[in-house]
């Protein structure tokens, strides 16, 4: 019975040492997947570091460009305003202009009769004054100037109907 004692140690060592060895074994693969991991989570770092870097420079340039947009728009703002102010001045010219005319028209709507006096006394004026140089006789000149201030008055009240 002491050999089948011994036989049983020996079985025992056996499995004791299949067992070690196993343990060995699967540390060994756990210490290489642990390597693995360690230099995939440095690359890991390392493109962060970069990504970080550029982010930082891409965050800078955008706010470089905000505040020329920023810059730019307030400086467009001003040029709105002057061009704003163009557009009032000239609506206020062309109001001008309008007042002006109205004014014009109605005048001469209001002293047309006066004009047409004025026109015909200019005539006869001026038929003094040809007669005069010309030293002819008044009669045969007025009935020429008459026949003129007619046609003349005729020529201003078409001119008021158009």
């Amino acid at each position: 019975m002491e050999v089948i004692l011994y036989i049983a140690a020996l079985v025992a060592a056996i499995g004791f040492l299949v067992l070690c060895i196993s343990i060995g074994v699967t540390l060994f693969s756990v210490k290489n997947t642990l390597n693995n991991i360690a230099s995939t989570v440095a690359g890991i770092e390392g493109q962060m570091e970069g990504i970080t870097r550029e982010t930082t420079t891409l965050l800078s340039k955008t706010n470089s460009l905000a505040d020329d947009i920023s810059h730019k728009s307030e400086e467009l703002n001003t040029v709105i305003h002057a061009v704003k102010g163009v557009g009032e001045s000239v609506n206020g010219l062309n109001k001008s202009v309008q007042r002006i005319t109205t004014s014009i028209s109605n005048n001469v709507a209001k002293n047309e009769d006066k004009i047409v006096q004025v026109v015909q006394w200019s005539n006869v004026a001026m038929g003094i004054v040809d007669q005069w140089k010309q030293r002819k006789p008044i009669n045969e000149h007025h009935a020429n100037k008459y026949e003129d201030n007619t046609t003349m008055h005729n020529k201003i009240t078409d001119l008021r109907k158009k």
